[in-house]
């Protein structure tokens, strides 16, 4: 028995879904390559596991070796995604949409699902039930982590026709940066959203967010190897400078290797 269904407060069903397509063009085989002693995607796996807020956790790819390595870490893939949602102009929430539709077709459907980026090392069981805490309490459309810009955009430059830098928003150009309004934007982690609202928007969710504020050093956009190098230190240092290495890298090596 899951500890959502010890809790004597919520009776909610929940899906989680982990997105992870087989193509990758700027870091190959991203989702599976090894972070700090193990393919990164495990950890969003066995961070949505350990959570025991989820009926399912789902991993939605159309790449067999993903498939088999979720399945090794506790996941399921109970359907290979469509071709149509595995191209470069496929959204993340018309993946999401697509796996709703899906589980709705076989009978099952869920009051929340939580799509949870497969390269997101940072999140944890304990970040998951914060988010659903947040959502069981005060009923926003959505849960979301965000991290505080690390300059104030207020200060931004853009090049004007002539190459040359000018202030975006001169109105700023003499104020104190610590005067300047606080902006956030998306952590780029996970999302926790209530399915009939998510479903009836077809995920375009603009409004009633509620935002979960995370430090930077939880936090680290992975597009580049030097994003890669940086988010294992950005690792290392949130852990205490230790290296989370594997228990048995074997059954890794296995699913890789299969």
């Amino acid at each position: 028995m899951s500890m959502r269904e010890n809790d004597e407060v919520s009776r909610m069903s929940a899906l989680a879904v982990i997105p992870a397509r087989g193509g990758s063009k700027r870091i190959p085989r991203k989702n599976i390559r090894k972070f700090c002693g193990k393919p990164i995607m495990v950890y969003t796996i066995e961070a949505a596991i350990s959570s025991g807020l989820f009926d399912r956790v789902m991993v939605s790819t159309d790449d067999t070796k993903i498939a088999e390595l979720s399945q090794v870490a506790g996941a399921e893939v109970p359907f290979m995604r469509s071709a149509a949602m595995a191209d470069d102009y496929a959204t993340t929430d018309d993946v999401v949409l697509e796996v709703l539709g899906e589980y709705q077709k076989r009978g099952q459907c869920f009051d929340y699902v939580c799509c949870i980026y497969p390269t997101a090392p940072f999140v944890t069981g304990e970040v998951l039930r914060e988010a659903m805490r947040l959502m069981e309490q005060y009923r926003p459309v959505q849960v979301m982590p965000v991290v505080q810009f690390s300059y104030p955009p207020q200060r931004c430059f853009i090049l004007d026709q002539n190459g040359y830098a000018v202030f975006k928003y001169p109105q700023y150009i003499v104020s104190r940066s610590q005067d300047l309004e606080k902006q956030y934007h998306d952590a780029g982690q996970f999302y926790l959203s209530k399915v009939e609202e998510y479903v009836n928007r077809r995920g375009i969710i603009y409004d009633g967010i509620m935002p979960m504020i995370v430090s930077e050093l939880q936090v680290q956009d992975i597009d580049t190897e030097f994003d890669w190098k940086l988010a294992e230190i950005k690792y290392e240092l949130m852990k205490g400078g230790q290296r989370k290495e594997m228990e048995d890298e074997s059954q890794w090596e296995q699913a890789e290797n299969a």
